[in-house]
């Protein structure tokens, strides 16, 4: 839509709308005059005023203008921006209801694809802290008319930035800091050629990566130095793209952040931009539950897909014979070597291999397994699940970031004769749509 038309529909007078059920992203579904209405902001049962933001053939978006009738399940939001910034869409409703809805989406998808249902399902790994999230992206934006910086997310259904003071699910030790942040960048000469910021945090320290567009001038890298530099922080330059990402404090020393794992007496090492999982609390339970399901055993052989730096691999090489990790990033691989040597493991291999490629010739493929762990990204795995028969696994423990290839991969594998046993949600993402959810497969 242009702008006339964004502003045709504001000057709209809102409907009045009653909520029957949630979509799978969380918004509001009414129908107005033949049409099904998506409503942001709405939960089932409520009868809302919204304003309607777009217009499609068989369909219409809103927000919600006012709650006229409110749903037991509505709660104050614990943040003061939500409505306006866009990174929290169920902030308005209780968490026991949000795992609950995301439960629900999980066994939607189960039925739609192949009327699956697991023989157990497993109670909802959840965190109570609040402040969980520990890697994001934040935009940076100098406003000219206003003479104002803005750090943080888009505005809800804007390519704006919110106008943020402090965001409550980032790591405080970030979220706490918008302010200071914009302060910073609105103090130094290039803040209007400095468009992010990402941010990744450890147990015990806290990487920022600036990406600049022009060249910084002394002063200006002086200021982002000595706000890391205060703070005990590493202070990483993004000129270019991630190959001209280096750090300029500390000068010296390895640039590495760490997570623990407790229960495993294991140290994880990465590096700022490395992949890990956001909610530590989350990831440490998910790892544990995972591992428990699995149950390798001392002279079994497991493979784990999809390894990354060996988040699950090291955890299983604790219990297992030998474990193998295959990662389609090599860089990735290496890390997992590096985490091995550090923790002292040597009943691991790291090989570095496309997964939605052929690797039916590669040595590792050819040998069998006991125990099979997967953990795919969003697209899921079809083509690695339609060869998993191939490595004989009695076990296969399935992790899963999109409930819809979870469910279309399950299929897969009742059809080649595994039993979904059980399955489960975890609030990696709290107050959001965003589901993550485990599975257990075993040999019919």
């Amino acid at each position: 839509m242009n702008r006339k038309q964004r502003q045709r529909l504001k000057d709209q007078a809102p409907d009045t709308l009653t909520i029957t059920r949630l979509s799978h992203e969380g918004r509001g579904i009414a129908h107005h005059e033949g049409k099904t209405v998506f409503v942001r902001g709405a939960l089932t049962g409520e009868t809302v005023t919204a304003r309607t933001t777009l217009i499609r053939g068989k369909y219409n978006e809103a927000d919600t203008v006012e709650v006229l009738q409110a749903s037991a399940e509505r709660i104050a939001p614990p943040c003061p921006h939500f409505g306006i910034c866009g990174g929290c869409e169920l902030q308005h409703m209780a968490p026991s209801a949000q795992i609950a809805f995301k439960q629900k989406v999980l066994e939607e998808q189960f039925r739609h694809f192949g009327n699956l249902e697991p023989e157990a399902w497993l109670p909802p790994l959840v965190h109570t802290t609040p402040d969980y999230r520990r890697k994001a992206r934040l935009g940076v934006k100098f406003v000219i008319k206003k003479d104002s910086l803005l750090v943080g997310f888009r505005e809800k259904g804007s390519p704006y930035l919110a106008e943020l003071s402090s965001c409550a699910v980032l790591d405080q030790r970030i979220g706490g800091r918008i302010t200071a942040l914009r302060e910073l960048i609105g103090g130094m000469d290039a803040k209007d050629t400095l468009p992010q910021i990402e941010f990744a945090a450890g147990d015990t320290g806290v990487a920022l990566v600036f990406r600049h567009m022009e060249p910084l001038s002394v002063a200006d890298q002086d200021k982002l130095v000595g706000f890391c530099r205060d703070l005990d922080w590493q202070c990483y330059l993004q000129p270019g793209n991630y190959s001209t990402v280096h750090r300029v404090w500390p000068v010296e020393g390895e640039d590495r952040l760490t997570y623990a794992f407790p229960d495993f007496d294991l140290t994880m090492r990465f590096h700022p931009l490395d992949f890990t999982q956001v909610n530590a609390g989350i990831n440490r339970q998910m790892v544990k539950l995972a591992i428990e399901m699995l149950n390798p055993q001392p002279h079994e052989r497991v493979l784990d897909l999809f390894c990354g730096l060996g988040n699950f691999t090291l955890p299983l090489a604790k219990h297992a014979g030998h474990v193998i990790g295959v990662e389609g990033d090599a860089a990735m691989t290496e890390r997992g070597y590096e985490n091995a040597k550090y923790n002292g493991i040597s009943n691991v291999d790291f090989y570095a291999q496309d997964l939605t490629a052929d690797f039916s010739g590669q040595p590792w493929a050819k040998e069998g397994f006991d125990a099979l762990l997967i953990d795919p990204p969003r697209s899921g795995a079809l083509e690695v699940v339609r060869y998993l028969p191939h490595f004989g696994a009695k076990r296969i423990v399935y992790v899963s970031c999109n409930p819809a290839t979870l469910a279309r991969d399950a299929g897969e594998l009742v059809k080649a004769g595994y039993k979904l046993k059980k399955a489960g949600v975890m609030d990696m993402f709290t107050h959001t749509a965003h589901v993550e959810s485990i599975a257990l497969f075993e040999k019919g």
